[in-house]
């Protein structure tokens, strides 16, 4: 597995870096056979260290987590632990498949648009776009859906739902809640 262990403004020493190393490999390691890629970012704000945590243990599966401490060795532990709640939770509702994931996906092409439009000047009566990438997004059921939300840490997730072929959106509400969203009166895969 490659880990990339780096300092946003701070010196990332041998001794931390071996041991956010050490600490990703046996985490990850313990969960997934053959995981791809680990990356901890720290980073530093008053007297608290941050750590971030991103990782591809497998295909299509990403795994975020943060922790903040007094301290960057606390920090990454605090991150880790997350990490592995998160992984054990997958691994759990993985069930009998053990190891499989699913990683059907459609490309789709991703923008970031100019906040603030006073500042930008509007092209043609659009939003100025500032970066372009392509994204997959996954086809996969519901609960899927939602434990790919868990495991990104992310607020919401586009999806294909492979019951039906839609676009579906699940999110994270602000009462702690899923949101799901599955948008009626659209062709889909079963009505055509």
């Amino acid at each position: 597995m490659h880990i990339s262990v780096k300092g946003r403004q701070i010196d990332v020493g041998d001794a931390l870096r071996a041991y956010a190393q050490q600490s990703l490999e046996g985490l990850v390691g313990k969960y997934f056979d053959r995981p791809i890629e680990a990356s901890v970012v720290f980073s530093r704000s008053g007297h608290t260290f941050n750590a971030d945590i991103s990782a591809h243990p497998s295909r299509g599966v990403l795994v975020q987590g943060s922790g903040a401490a007094n301290d960057a060795y606390a920090a990454l532990d605090v991150a880790s632990e997350r990490i592995a709640r998160q992984l054990h939770r997958y691994k759990q509702r993985l069930g009998p498949h053990k190891g499989k994931v699913e990683v059907d996906s459609v490309q789709a092409q991703q923008f970031i648009i100019a906040a603030d439009e006073e500042e930008v000047p509007v092209a043609e009566g659009q939003p100025v776009i500032i970066a372009e990438m392509t994204a997959d997004v996954p086809i996969c059921t519901v609960s899927g859906a939602v434990m790919r939300l868990d495991l990104a840490d992310a607020p919401a997730v586009l999806f294909r739902n492979s019951a039906h072929g839609g676009l579906n959106m699940i999110y994270r509400r602000p009462d702690g809640n899923i949101g799901w969203i599955d948008p009626q009166g659209i062709p889909r895969r079963d009505s055509a």
